[in-house]
C-alpha cells in the first residue's frame, strides 16, 4: 500500500507540477533555445511599429518559403544579412551608421550604401545633363573633407539622370575598418558631378534622406556577414514541398488490427520509422514581437521502429544494417535495435528585429527535419 501512495505521489508531482516548478522548466527551456539561435536574451520589441525595409522582407521571400525553410542554400553569401539605417538625417549628403549591434566573431563578406535615386530636377537652358558622375567617399577627418587625406574614394560610377529608384555602391572596405575600430567610423560622403568631374550646381540628381521622404527610401546600409556557425554534417539541398513520409510497410511487418486494444505507445512502437509534424509557434513562446517572419515553422521529429529486415524506404545505413541482424539473431548482449533519426536536415531563416532595432535576416542550420531513417 505504501508503495501504491509513494507512486501516486510520483505521479502527482510529474503530471501536476507547481507553477514555480512550470515556470521555472519553462524559463530553462527559453534559454535554450535561444541558445539555439545565438543569443543570450531575447531583442526587446520595437517601441512603436516600424516598418521593415522592402529589401530585407523581398530577400526573405527569396530565400524562404512562407515557413522560413530554406529554398537554396546557395542564394544566400554568409548566414546573416544585417541592415542599418541612416542616423544623420541630413539633407547634405553626408550618412552615418552605427553597427554596434555586429558581433566580434561575424566575417563582413560584403558590403553595400543603398541610396534611393529621386526623380532628377528640370534644369533651364539649353544645357541638360543625361549622366552625372555620382562617388562615394569614407570620411577620414570630418573637418578635412576638402584636403586629400580628409576622405577615401570608395566607389564611383555614372548615374542616369532619366529614371529614378535604388542605385547600390560596394563599400567593404570602410565597413571592415569600422568593425575593426569603432572609433574610425566617421560616416561617409556622397558627391554628386558632371561627366569630367566638373560641379554642378545645384546638382541635378539628389537621394532619398532619413528626413522629409518615405520610411521606404531611406538611405540603408547592408552588410552581408558569417558568424562561423555550421550544422551537423548531415546531408542538405534545396528545400522540397513538406508531405507527410508514406509509411511502406516491410511485407514482414505486423500490423496491429483495430480491433483489437492496445496502448498508443505500443501502437507508435509498431509503426515504420517515419516523419512527423512538430509545430514551434513563435506567438505561443512570446517571440512574436521581435521576429517578423516567420510566425512559426514545422520542425518535424522522426518516430517509428526500425524492424528487421530493414528495407531501403526505412534509408538504413550499413551500420544500422549491421545492427539490426546482431539485434534480430541475438548474436551479442545488450545489443538494441537501430533507431529512427532524422537523416537529412534542412536550414530555416529568420527576419527580426535586433535590440537597436535593425532588421536582420539569419539563416540556421539542421532546424527542420527532412527525412527520417534507420540509424
Amino acid at each position: 500500500m505504501l508503495g501504491t501512495v509513494l507512486l501516486l505521489l510520483a505521479l502527482a508531482k510529474t503530471t501536476c507540477p507547481s507553477p514555480a516548478s512550470v515556470a521555472s522548466r519553462r524559463a530553462e527551456a527559453l534559454k535554450k533555445l535561444l541558445e539555439v539561435f545565438g543569443m543570450e536574451d531575447p531583442p526587446a520589441p520595437p517601441a512603436h511599429f516600424k516598418q521593415p525595409p522592402q529589401y530585407m522582407v523581398d530577400l526573405f521571400n527569396t530565400v524562404a518559403n512562407a515557413d522560413g525553410v530554406t529554398k537554396n542554400p546557395d542564394i544566400l553569401e554568409g548566414n546573416t544579412v544585417r541592415s542599418f539605417l541612416d542616423k544623420t538625417h541630413s539633407e547634405e549628403m553626408r550618412f552615418l551608421f552605427v553597427l554596434s549591434s555586429v558581433a566580434k566573431n561575424e566575417k563582413i563578406l560584403t558590403a553595400e550604401l543603398h541610396l534611393f535615386r529621386l526623380w532628377p530636377r528640370v534644369t533651364e537652358g539649353p544645357k541638360r545633363h543625361h549622366f552625372c558622375q555620382v562617388s562615394v567617399y569614407q570620411v577620414l577627418e570630418k573637418d578635412k573633407l576638402d584636403t586629400a587625406g580628409g576622405k577615401k574614394l570608395l566607389a564611383a560610377r555614372l548615374v542616369s539622370l532619366q529614371t529614378s529608384g535604388w542605385e547600390v555602391f560596394a563599400i567593404t572596405p570602410a565597413v571592415r575598418d569600422w568593425t575593426e575600430d569603432e572609433s574610425s567610423n566617421q560616416g561617409l560622403l556622397v558627391t554628386v558631378q558632371g561627366l569630367g568631374g566638373s560641379p554642378l550646381d545645384p546638382p541635378p540628381l539628389q537621394f532619398a534622406s532619413g528626413r522629409g521622404h518615405h520610411e521606404t527610401k531611406k538611405p540603408m546600409l547592408v552588410l552581408f556577414t558569417d558568424d562561423g556557425r555550421r550544422g551537423a554534417s548531415l546531408p542538405t539541398a534545396g528545400f522540397p514541398d513538406l508531405k507527410p513520409q508514406a509509411p511502406n510497410l516491410p511485407a514482414n511487418m505486423p500490423v496491429p488490427k483495430l480491433g483489437r486494444s492496445r496502448s498508443t505507445r505500443s501502437l507508435d512502437r509498431l509503426q515504420p520509422c517515419q516523419r512527423h509534424p512538430l509545430s514551434v509557434d513563435f506567438e505561443e513562446i512570446g517571440w512574436s514581437g521581435w521576429i517578423i517572419s516567420p510566425r512559426g515553422y514545422n520542425a518535424f521529429h522522426c518516430k517509428g521502429s526500425c524492424p528487421f529486415p530493414l528495407g531501403e524506404n526505412m534509408r538504413p545505413t550499413n551500420h544500422a544494417t549491421v545492427q539490426s541482424i546482431i539485434n534480430a539473431l541475438k548474436l551479442s548482449e545488450g545489443v538494441s535495435s537501430p533507431c529512427c533519426v532524422p537523416d537529412k536536415l534542412y536550414s530555416i531563416n529568420l527576419l527580426y528585429f535586433d535590440d537597436d532595432e535593425n532588421v536582420v535576416l539569419k539563416q540556421y542550420d539542421d532546424m527542420v527535419a527532412g527525412s527520417c531513417g534507420c540509424h
